[in-house]
C-alpha cells in the first residue's frame, strides 16, 4: 500500500493540475462527467488526505467526520464555495483554498458575450436561420436594444464585476453604477463608477450584471420586487451563483416584459431542467456554466488547486484561501 498521501478529485480536471498531485499523492479521480452520488462521495473521501472538490460537492460536517482525521485540506475547483461548510472546517483543523483571479477575465468575457446576446436578440434570430423562419432581411424583425452610452449597474464590484465594468465602460462608454460592501475608490476613479444602493441601480440600469457570492443575504436577491423596479428595456445577466434570482419571478417577468431580456450562464438547479419554462422563452439567452471554460483559465485554476493541496498536506499556508 502507497504510503503517499490519499487524494480524492470528484472530476476529471485539466493535467496541469493532477500532475502535480500524482507526484506527490496517491490520487484517485472520479471519472465520469457527472458528479458523484453523495453515498459515493462519502465512500471515496473515507481516510483521504486531501480533496479536490466542485460546487456540486457539498462538503460539510458529514463528509468532514467520514473522511476521519487524516483530512487536512479541501481545494474548490472555483473561485465560489458556497458548498463547503468553511467554518466546520476550520473546526476540524482542515484548510480550505479556492481558485481566484485566473478566470476573471474568462468569466468577466462570458457577461459580456451574455449582455450583447440578450440585448441584440441572439436565441430567436439564430432560431429562425435553423428552422427555416428567416425568408428576408425584415426592417421589424429582432429589433434588440444598443449599448452605446447606456448605464450598467453591476452587483458585487469584486474582481469579476470590475473586468466586466471595465468592458462595457472601455467597449461602449457605459455609465457604471454598482453595489458593493465598501466603496470602490479606483473604480470610482478609473470608471467614473459610482456606488448606489441597489434599488437605485435597479431602477436607473438598462443593464443589470449580477456578480456577488452567493449568501444568505444575496439569496433571491433579485426577486419579483427586484425585477418590478427595473426599466422594461432593461436586461439582466448572472454569471454569478443561480440562487441569486428567483427563477419563477424571472420566468413571469420575462414573459410578461417587465423586463427586456436576460442571459444567465448559472441556473438552479445544474443542469436546468429541458422542460424548464425559461428556455421556452425567445427573451432568455441560457449557457450551461461555461464562465471560466477557457483552457488558460481551467488549466490555471487546476495548478491553483493543486498548489492548495500540496501546501495543505506540508502543514504550510495555502496559497490561495478562503476567508
Amino acid at each position: 500500500m502507497s504510503d503517499k498521501p490519499r487524494v480524492f478529485v470528484s472530476r476529471v480536471i485539466p493535467d496541469a493540475g493532477l500532475d502535480r498531485l500524482r507526484e506527490h499523492c496517491d490520487v484517485e479521480v472520479w471519472p465520469k462527467p457527472t458528479p458523484p452520488r453523495r453515498d459515493t462521495l462519502l465512500d471515496k473521501v473515507r481516510g483521504c488526505h486531501g480533496l479536490v472538490t466542485m460546487l456540486s460537492d457539498k462538503i460539510d460536517e458529514n463528509v468532514l467526520h467520514t473522511a476521519g482525521d487524516g483530512l487536512k485540506v479541501v481545494a474548490n475547483y472555483a473561485v465560489g464555495y458556497n458548498n463547503i461548510d468553511v467554518a466546520a472546517c476550520r473546526k476540524h483543523g482542515v484548510a480550505v483554498g479556492n481558485t481566484p483571479d485566473v478566470l476573471t477575465d474568462a468569466t468577466a468575457d462570458v457577461a459580456a458575450l451574455l449582455m450583447l446576446a440578450a440585448a441584440r436578440c441572439f436565441t430567436p434570430a439564430a432560431a429562425s436561420v435553423r428552422d427555416g423562419g428567416w425568408k428576408t432581411w425584415a426592417p421589424m424583425d429582432h429589433l434588440g436594444v444598443e449599448l452605446v452610452g447606456k448605464t450598467v449597474g453591476v452587483v458585487g464590484l469584486g474582481r469579476i464585476g470590475r473586468a466586466f465594468a471595465e468592458r462595457c465602460r472601455g467597449g461602449w462608454g457605459m455609465n457604471v453604477l454598482y453595489t458593493a460592501n465598501s466603496p470602490k475608490p479606483d473604480a470610482d476613479r478609473d470608471l467614473g463608477a459610482r456606488r448606489v444602493e441597489l434599488d437605485e441601480l435597479l431602477a436607473e440600469s438598462d443593464f443589470v450584471s449580477l456578480h456577488c457570492p452567493l449568501t444568505e443575504e444575496t439569496k433571491r436577491l433579485i426577486d419579483a420586487p427586484a425585477l418590478a423596479k427595473m426599466k422594461p428595456t432593461a436586461v439582466l445577466v448572472n454569471t454569478a451563483r443561480g440562487e441569486v434570482i428567483d427563477q419563477d419571478a424571472l420566468h413571469a417577468a420575462l414573459k410578461e416584459n417587465v423586463i427586456f431580456s436576460a442571459g444567465l450562464d448559472v441556473t438552479t438547479p445544474e443542469p436546468l431542467p429541458t422542460d424548464s419554462p425559461l428556455l421556452d422563452l425567445p427573451n432568455c439567452v441560457v449557457l450551461p456554466h461555461i464562465g471560466s471554460a477557457t483552457r488558460h483559465a481551467r488549466g490555471g485554476m487546476a495548478i491553483m488547486a493543486a498548489e492548495n493541496v500540496l501546501a495543505g498536506l506540508a502543514g504550510r499556508p495555502l496559497p490561495h484561501p478562503v476567508g
